[in-house]
């Protein structure tokens, strides 16, 4: 119990030294939020039209609904946000989640099967280019996540987070981060996934940031996203 005790205490002052950390980072928190708004604005004016074609690409492959998907997601502190995606799913899907529970091949909270019978055909396009995560181009210039930083979760998979995993929730959520550059990211256990998100938290800075950028870059280009 002794052990048990000093355990937990160790793990509290950890949790404070890292918020204190998190704090002291203002100047650069206040510089990332303006390259988040520059960069987004920017990537939004040149890409329109682009996003306008892909919109009516997923609309003739699926008629049945928006090609924008939008779901309740957690951001900084847990505070919930709509996130957006290009639909890369049936319209169906989340009703359809509940009878492929028990096929998730991901261990812990998170929720990932290969060929997902969820995903249409434009959709496996869409996730093995990232290029469904661009309208949260939008969320970047609301202030609801930022370019770089942890992937914002659902409510249902934060709820099950203990307290070391809920560490990730401390700052705002990414478009991409150190999980979405890795090769076979669907791979990679729940518990590694988590220790990436905190490890980017404890050293995050510009040079940090731009490395991730440019490796997302590269993953986008050879199609290495699903």
């Amino acid at each position: 119990m002794l052990k048990d005790a000093e355990r937990a205490a160790q793990h509290d002052e950890v949790v404070l030294d890292r918020k204190a950390e998190l704090y002291r980072k203002r100047r650069y928190w206040v510089l990332r939020r303006g390259q988040d708004i520059l960069f987004s604005a920017i990537a939004l004016l040149i890409l329109w039209p682009f996003l306008l074609l892909i919109a009516l690409v997923i609309y003739i492959d699926d008629p049945h609904g928006s090609p924008i998907f939008k779901q309740t997601r957690c951001g900084r502190n847990g505070k919930p946000f709509q996130l957006y995606k290009f639909r890369s799913m049936y319209v169906d899907a989340e009703e359809r989640l509940e009878e492929l529970l028990n096929e998730n091949e991901m261990d812990g909270p998170a929720f990932k099967i290969k060929n997902d019978p969820r995903i249409t055909r434009v959709g496996h396009i869409l996730r093995r280019t990232s290029i469904d995560e661009l309208p949260q181009l939008w969320n970047i210039m609301k202030g609801d996540m930022s370019i770089v930083g942890p992937r914002p979760a659902p409510p249902r998979e934060v709820e099950m987070y203990d307290s070391y995993q809920r560490q990730r929730m401390y700052v705002t959520p990414g478009l991409t981060c150190y999980w979405q550059i890795q090769p076979n990211r669907n791979e990679i256990s729940f518990e590694d996934w988590m220790a990436m998100d905190i490890q980017y938290i404890q050293e995050r800075n510009f040079w940090v940031d731009w490395k991730i950028i440019f490796k997302t870059v590269k993953v986008v280009l050879t199609g290495q996203g699903e």
